[in-house]
């Protein structure tokens, strides 16, 4: 169902076309990832689940995926207007 969305958001990690916000990266270096971690877990992972943003109407996606060292991480990112990916939050499930 979010297949193509998905596809979207690796090529844009692939071709280094993502931002993250200062939330995901202080998450991430509370829990311990890296930004290759963030990487893994959105080339290794799915899609579980779609949120609508009510502030502006935008979609964002949960993907939860593999880290680098192989334990799970959950990665919220949506497709900006602009073209980019941005990573919003990440965290351990």
């Amino acid at each position: 169902m979010f297949e193509p969305n998905l596809k979207r958001m690796r090529e844009k990690i692939r071709t280094r076309q993502y931002v993250m916000t200062l939330h995901a990266e202080e998450e991430m270096a509370e829990d311990g990832y890296s930004v290759f971690d963030v990487e893994s877990g959105i080339l290794s992972g799915a899609i579980f689940a779609r949120q609508k943003e009510p502030a502006t109407a935008e979609w964002k996606y949960l993907l939860k995926g593999q880290a680098v060292a192989g334990d799970a991480i959950i990665v919220v990112a949506k497709l900006s207007p602009t073209g980019k990916l941005v990573i919003i939050t990440v965290y351990r499930p």
